[in-house]
């Protein structure tokens, strides 16, 4: 099997070589050949990989010892257990979607074989992340996303947003990161390895040691690692208050939006600490840290999506509030709950940022969902896959996003760490916010009145060489079948996988011995004796307030969007302060740029000033 292991990891990494160095040798079609191929062979080999470990067969090794210093090696080494064989097949299974669809939305870039390298380059990243069993080759591939991301999302470098955007990405990440480079340094310090199994195996006996970082105050060695390591979570994965790069990030192409902002790079943080459960299990301060920054992220992000109208920004929003819910999961210790979540949300995610991307393209690049309307009768294929995909992110019984969604739900009330009851709520008031915003954007475009086409030449501005907007007297078009193939393929998932794959990921020993769960947190028990079947889960869903609130968010979308389509701008004026604290987006930007960036160059020019009058 370490044959399929080493193609799923390095496939990738061949096809992007061979795009990027030989690009104008092998020409377009070549290059998107090789990527495509060499995502592929990673597909299957990791459908081969999870085939092999359901049969019980796991594997815990060194591929490639690189050094040994003072006794600590440093090496290339995979874990291959259901946990990383689940992740392996999400992210080439997306990965190959987004490779074929860029085909016909890339089409007319100049830039067709440098982004086709890109996202190549990153499957490879992210493959490393999850495929490692150390702490170094995470961190490396932990820092390759990081840095294939501000490539993408500054692809369009001519663009001064663009640029913007990736240096944000960049620097905010940056901060997560040096809390993460701490968190492993203390591992190594006190738990003596790099090497996971051994790391957790150590870290019991000092489950009651402390640490003064001031003097006189004692902390939780774990917990202070713990903590460390969730800060990098908080960049990567996009948490409150670290999440400011990601919005800004949909400067760069549609497909990059898919790969990296819905099942890729985000996760990253998510699957980290589900890895780490042997370490967060030890500290119940840390678990009550992560479940209350998952709860804010949640629900505040998801209020700031009712007033985005840029079509990618709603979707970027509805991205930071899911990933809230995966991080209250985790914060339950339900890290089972919140990689199923990862999973099916990766899917439904997926395909409304290419349902998305399908609408700019038929729309000449226009973003705003104010300048649509009426897009269904024009785009059916793109119609049909966007409601599947909002349909399983309001969590619709016997959808997808349902089962996973309504278990974190679940697991947050059941929780006993500290903020579990505001977790509770936020996670339930996120349902209403959530299905209100995901059915605003769907009824602002693809119902309603057609407000496309009022100019004469469309809009002046430019995005990647492309016009924004329909002219007068032009219509939507539905997309080419290489953008609408991958779509049907994602809607596949996002309405089925939930009842298929939620007994046995969830309450099997599908995580058995993967992920640890101490007895005193009493969430997963209480999830397996409510649990009767995912038919009776279902049923039973119209008689719960998440069903309720879904559908009240729902309707009040259509009253608002449909009905009575002035009531929003009344609303607006009524509310102008609320209105405005969202459309600043907390002044979170501001606060950044003026206290901390201001603060960093006024510190830098005081130590400049200073040495130079010595």
């Amino acid at each position: 099997m370490k044959t399929a292991y080493l193609l799923a990891a390095f496939a990738p990494l061949a096809g992007a070589l061979l795009a990027g160095l030989f690009g104008r040798t092998i020409g377009r079609a070549g290059a998107h050949t090789v990527t495509i191929a060499g995502v592929a062979i990673a597909f299957f080999a990791s459908m081969w990989t999870l085939a092999d470990v359901l049969q019980g067969n796991v594997f815990n090794g060194t591929v490639y010892s690189w050094a040994t210093i003072g006794g600590v090696k440093l090496e290339v080494g995979f874990l291959i257990d259901t946990l990383t064989a689940t992740m392996m097949c999400v992210v080439t299974f997306v990965s190959l979607m987004v490779h074929v669809y860029t085909i016909g939305y890339m089409a007319d870039d100049p830039g067709y074989q440098r982004f086709f390298s890109y996202i190549s380059l990153f499957t490879f990243s992210m493959m490393m992340l999850v495929m490692a069993n150390n702490f170094m080759q995470l961190f490396f591939g932990w820092e390759a996303v990081g840095l294939v991301s501000y490539l993408l999302i500054g692809f369009w470098y001519t663009r001064p947003t663009a640029i913007h955007a990736n240096l944000k990405a960049f620097l905010v990440n940056r901060v997560g990161d040096f809390g993460f480079v701490l968190g492993i340094g203390v591992v190594l310090a006190y738990l003596g390895s790099l090497d996971y199994a051994q790391a957790f195996a150590a870290a019991p006996a000092l489950a009651d040691r402390t640490i003064e970082l001031i003097p006189g105050t004692p902390w939780s060695l774990l917990t202070l690692a713990c903590i460390c390591l969730f800060i990098g979570a908080m960049g990567k994965s996009a948490q409150f208050p670290l999440h400011v790069w990601l919005p800004d990030s949909m400067e760069g192409p549609t497909p990059i939006s898919a790969l990296i902002h819905a099942a890729t790079m985000v996760t990253a943080g998510i699957f980290m600490v589900a890895r780490m459960s042997p370490l967060f299990e030890l500290s119940d301060t840390a678990l009550g840290l992560v479940i209350t920054i998952g709860a804010i992220t949640a629900l505040f992000m998801g209020f700031l999506g009712i007033v985005q109208n840029d079509i990618k920004r709603v979707i970027a929003y509805s991205t930071l509030s899911q990933l809230g819910y995966m991080t209250v999961a985790l914060g339950a210790s339900a890290y089972g709950v919140a990689i199923f979540h990862l999973m099916t949300h990766a899917f439904f995610k997926a395909l409304l940022f290419l349902a998305a991307g399908s609408v700019i393209i038929g729309m000449h690049h226009d973003q705003d969902i104010r300048n649509m309307g009426g897009l269904r009768k024009y785009m059916p294929i793109t119609w049909i896959t966007a409601l599947a995909g909002s349909l399983a992110l309001i969590g619709t019984p016997f959808f997808s996003g349902f089962y996973s969604k309504d278990l974190i739900i679940e697991a947050a009330r059941h929780a006993n760490v500290p903020g579990a009851g505001f977790a509770w709520w936020a996670v339930l008031a996120g349902v209403f916010v959530t299905a209100f915003y995901s059915f605003r954007m769907y009824f602002l475009v693809f119902h309603g009145e057609e407000r496309w086409g009022r100019s004469v030449h469309g809009h002046d501005d430019f995005e990647g060489g492309h016009r924004h907007g329909l002219a007068a007297g032009e219509k939507p078009h539905e997309s080419p079948a290489v953008v609408t193939i991958p779509l049907v393929l994602l809607a596949i998932p996002s309405v089925l996988i939930g009842l298929y794959t939620v007994w046995p990921m969830i309450f099997s020993d599908f995580f058995k011995d993967v992920i640890a769960t101490a007895e005193r947190h009493p969430a997963m028990a209480e999830l397996a004796h409510e649990f009767h079947g995912w038919w009776a889960m279902g049923l039973h869903s119209v008689s719960t307030p998440v069903f309720w609130l879904s559908l009240a968010g729902v309707a009040s979308a259509y009253y608002c969007y449909m009905v009575n389509p002035r009531l929003p701008e009344a609303l607006a004026v009524r509310f102008a302060g609320i209105y405005r604290l969202l459309d600043n987006k907390y002044y979170l930007d501001r606060i950044n740029e003026v206290v901390f960036a201001g603060g960093a160059r006024l510190v830098g020019r005081g130590l400049w000033k200073g040495a130079t009058r010595r």
